[in-house]
């Protein structure tokens, strides 16, 4: 049995917290930089060059890469053979939030009630997604997400008699709605399978997974393919401006699930997806 004293917790989450703030990681930059020469619009490809600016300024100013520096998601895998000490787990992560959030001067977006609101003034509490694994060490991910695209996922509960086809047009249709509010070129998280709020989980750990990992399935890995390329069909372009590179990719994320249901949910992300992450 190894111990872990809960404040290194605290302490990882609030430099991760910062981190994912503030550098994007090296494949998104590197994504968005291929995606030039594959635009076709001078204008979309002068605002992916300006989104290439934005975000080596930001790593070299040490100031957030975009204005809303999100709602602060954890994912947290444990190993089992880990006893923690020193208090609680669940605290030393909201600790750790807000030790991030307020000295690294972190907008706080974060309200007390969904209807009466009320500025929790230090951006917690955090969602936090928490498995089990093997092991005798903690992972941590910290996924800042913005709310200009998580306001534009959807969610369906299709029927088994829904075919690929269907499942592609729902994915599609949902980047036709979103427009430009997401701030395109997007990213694509997609769930299926589980039930309702299995699916949602799928899609985010989906949206989080490393870009240059496809689906270890090859259907789903050409699954990804397929409706990258239809959601690029669609036009929108980088800030809606009309163009060939509307999403960056998709990742898909599967689960067993019922006899009489086929649930699929698509979290959106912008092209500032953001996650850091480290193994104590």
């Amino acid at each position: 049995m190894r111990e872990i004293d809960v404040n290194e917790i605290t302490e990882a989450v609030a430099k991760l917290c910062e981190d994912a703030n503030l550098h994007l990681p090296d494949k998104m930059r590197e994504t968005l930089e291929a995606a030039v020469p594959r635009e076709e619009s001078p204008v979309c490809k002068e605002v992916l060059g300006d989104i290439i600016s934005n975000i080596d300024c930001a790593s070299e100013l040490n100031v957030p890469i975009c204005q809303d520096t999100g709602m602060a998601v954890i994912f947290l895998e444990i190993g089992q053979d880990v006893h923690f000490t020193g208090g609680s787990l669940y605290e030393a992560i909201n600790r750790g939030v807000a030790k991030g959030y307020v000295e690294g001067k972190l907008r706080l977006s974060v309200v007390k009630d969904p209807i009466r609101r009320g500025n929790t003034n230090d951006n917690t509490p955090a969602i936090i997604h928490t498995s089990i694994a093997d092991g005798d060490r903690v992972h941590i991910m910290v996924a800042p997400k913005g709310f200009g695209s998580e306001n534009m996922s959807r969610m369906k509960m299709f029927t088994p008699s829904a075919k690929v086809e269907d499942i592609v047009g729902f994915v599609t249709e949902t980047v036709s709605i979103a427009g430009s509010n997401p701030c395109p070129p997007i990213t694509l998280g997609v769930g299926i399978g589980g039930d309702f709020e299995q699916c949602a989980y799928l899609a985010k750990k989906a949206l989080c997974r490393d870009l240059r990992l496809r689906n270890p399935d090859p259907f789903y890995a050409e699954l990804e393919q397929r409706m990258l390329d239809e959601v690029n069909k669609t036009g929108i372009g980088s800030q809606g401006f009309g163009g060939t590179v509307t999403a960056l990719y998709v990742n898909i994320e599967q689960a067993p699930t019922h006899i009489a249901g086929l649930p699929v949910a698509v979290n959106v992300g912008c092209h500032v997806t953001r996650h850091k992450e480290t193994t104590l």
